[in-house]
């Protein structure tokens, strides 16, 4: 965590603003749990209902230590939160999350109680003052309740057989969102950039004109790839998700594809760059068949023969263009 010179440091908070810190703590992860209840309750329920039920549990720690707020300190709680204190476990923002899928989300919230506990925990051990002491164990205490109650509100709300159910649609939706467009970018950039890019190699023998029109080549290929797919399905009858992100993963993969047997003619010496060029081409087309075999369920030698076999005749096409 960065050190900053206008932050105050741990170690100098009263209990005060210890206990506010706490209370704005509590309130700012229930947000973070009712935005991921909002983001998964159409998908998946159950999961949704596990973190409506952590939000509201942190509201209740919230209430208790206002209620000790003021009963100590008066009603006027000090404005103070993670980032005006050096040191102190900050949150990832919801949006770089809930865009990773179930898992990860389930991984997160997990780790946002460890992470306050062990934090409680150690400032306890720093401390020397006796009620500041028992302020902060009690904290970890709170905090250690809250994944007891996570765990509770766990086994209520989801069966095994919901769980793997869930588990199943995340995954196909992952597969649907990322994969299948990501990987028809990476056969398009991989093989339809072949041609051009030999072609232009063995007529002119120049390695330096032969990487500018594969980067020509690939870019323009992503770009066109990226729009297409985009454009062709918005994503609400199909279930494919979110356009732009089909766009980007098919744009990505598809530049991707063609870059990498391009970039060896950065090389000056024309037998060098070509021989790892092929090199390149022969491991991009194997990776493609094991990701659809992987992935897409299809028999690693059919997809294998599909590609590999595909790649070499437009890699022949364009090396005996590039010689005649």
């Amino acid at each position: 965590m960065r050190f900053s010179l206008n932050r105050k440091r741990f170690k100098d908070l009263s209990e005060q603003e210890i206990l506010a810190l706490a209370i704005s703590s509590e309130e700012d992860d229930a947000q973070i749990y009712r935005g991921y209840a909002e983001r998964l309750r159409n998908d998946y329920p159950d999961t949704a209902a596990i973190f409506d039920g952590m939000a509201a549990e942190e509201d209740t720690h919230r209430q208790r230590l206002i209620d000790l707020h003021r009963e100590r300190f008066g009603n006027v709680i000090p404005l103070l939160r993670r980032e005006h204190v050096s040191g102190y476990y900050a949150r990832r923002p919801v949006w770089l999350i809930e865009n990773l899928g179930l898992d990860r989300i389930r991984a997160e919230a997990a780790a946002m109680e460890q992470q306050a506990e062990h934090f409680y925990l150690a400032a306890a051990a720093r401390t020397t003052d006796a009620a500041t002491r028992k302020l902060l164990g009690d904290l970890a205490a709170a905090e250690s309740g809250h994944q007891s109650a996570a765990d509770n509100l766990m086994q209520t709300n989801l069966s095994e057989d919901t769980l793997q159910e869930e588990d199943s649609r995340a995954h196909r939706q992952f597969i649907l969102t990322w994969v299948q467009p990501g990987l028809a970018g990476l056969m398009d950039g991989s093989v339809s950039t072949l041609a051009p890019i030999f072609a232009t190699a063995f007529a002119t023998q120049d390695t330096w004109t032969t990487f500018l029109v594969g980067l020509a080549a690939s870019v323009g290929a992503g770009i066109s790839m990226g729009f297409t797919e985009a454009a062709s399905d918005d994503g609400e009858l199909s279930g494919r998700g979110s356009p732009v992100k089909r766009g980007f993963a098919s744009g990505v993969m598809t530049t991707l594809g063609g870059l990498g047997h391009a970039l060896p003619y950065l090389i000056t010496d024309f037998w060098t760059a070509t021989t790892i060029a092929i090199i390149v081409v022969f491991v991009e087309l194997w990776a493609i068949a094991w990701i659809q075999n992987r992935y897409m369920e299809t028999p690693f030698f059919r997809a294998a023969l599909q590609v590999v076999l595909g790649g070499a005749l437009v890699f022949g096409a364009g090396v005996l263009i590039g010689s005649g």
